[in-house]
């Protein structure tokens, strides 16, 4: 048998991940998609469901409580952590860890399963108004007729927002190349207070000529917010230094402005080309002569097609 020292270690990685887990369950347990700027969100489905097995007052007692260090004394006595109780304590802790990615990628399937009404159209997306970079209003109605990729964030994002940016404009240029389609990527601001149309136009202009930015209230990025699932928080605010948390998800909407599919940061601009591609082909099918008529036929991708995560 492992000695307590093995167990200790394990129990102490696990408090760590736990800690992570009651951090972001607010995020969760408000219906958002289970996908934010904290890395810490992988462990949070098995750790939920260690959540519910032990109750809400035990779990959270377990994650408070403190660590016993090596080297240090009991009330059984137990003596200092030998070095193969420590691996064998690393192991089991990281045992936990390493199957949360697996798990969260078929959370996140259910979660979007979950969100289906009985007619079988996911609850999410939906008509919106917002404000366009010349100051005037715009309707989502105004995406109508092409796909869109929409993606959420702000322009005081210091790393994230660039690199989903760049992957949009990658993935854009990529559609167009593969079928002569050009896909409508937006960009919609979840910092309206300081995201002002000039300053969201001047943004989108670094990364596509074609990436439409979109602002507002703060009223109405809410409710298009709570439309798509998206979680944003401000994080260490003080006067206008501040960051926003928010979901790193891309929502693919169809030519009727039905929400498709989402992607998540795992996906690579490739795999975003080669799905969207995918999602187009299917639609050419199913409309010939009112999709790009002058478009005989637009080529599905060989090979599986991936799936949203």
């Amino acid at each position: 048998m492992a000695s307590r020292g093995g167990v200790l270690a394990a129990q102490t990685l696990l408090r760590c991940a736990t800690r992570s887990y009651l951090s972001i369950t607010p995020m969760s347990m408000s219906g958002q998609l289970p996908a934010s700027c904290s890395s810490s969100s992988l462990v949070c489905s098995s750790l939920g469901r260690m959540q519910r097995v032990m109750g809400h007052g035990a779990f959270r007692s377990f994650a408070s409580a403190p660590e016993q260090r090596s080297g240090g004394k009991s009330g059984s006595g137990a003596s200092p952590m030998s070095t193969k109780a420590l691996i064998i304590g690393l192991m089991a802790g990281a045992g936990v860890l390493a199957g949360t990615q697996a798990f969260t990628d078929t959370k996140m399937k259910k979660v979007t399963a979950a969100s289906q009404e009985t007619v079988g159209k996911a609850a999410v997306g939906g008509v919106f108004e917002l404000t366009g970079v010349d100051g005037k209003p715009f309707s989502s109605e105004q995406l109508l007729g092409e796909f869109a990729l929409i993606y959420f964030g702000f322009t005081f994002c210091p790393d994230i927002c660039p690199d989903e940016l760049e992957k949009i404009a990658l993935m854009t240029d990529g559609v167009e190349k593969k079928t002569g389609v050009k896909i409508q990527p937006v960009f919609i601001s979840v910092d309206p207070e300081r995201d002002t149309p000039p300053k969201v136009k001047a943004y989108c202009a670094e990364f596509h000529p074609r990436l439409l930015g979109l602002t507002g209230t703060i009223e109405s990025v809410k409710k298009v917010s709570k439309l798509y699932r998206v979680y944003f928080s401000k994080t260490g605010d003080s006067g206008d230094d501040y960051l926003v948390d928010h979901s790193i998800i891309h929502y693919l909407i169809d030519p009727e402005g039905e929400f498709v599919t989402f992607y998540s940061k795992a996906y690579t601009a490739d795999q975003l080309t080669e799905s969207v591609v995918g999602h187009m082909a299917d639609w050419k099918a199913a409309h010939p002569g009112e999709y790009h008529p002058e478009i005989k036929e637009i080529a599905k991708p060989e090979g599986p097609q991936l799936r949203a995560r």
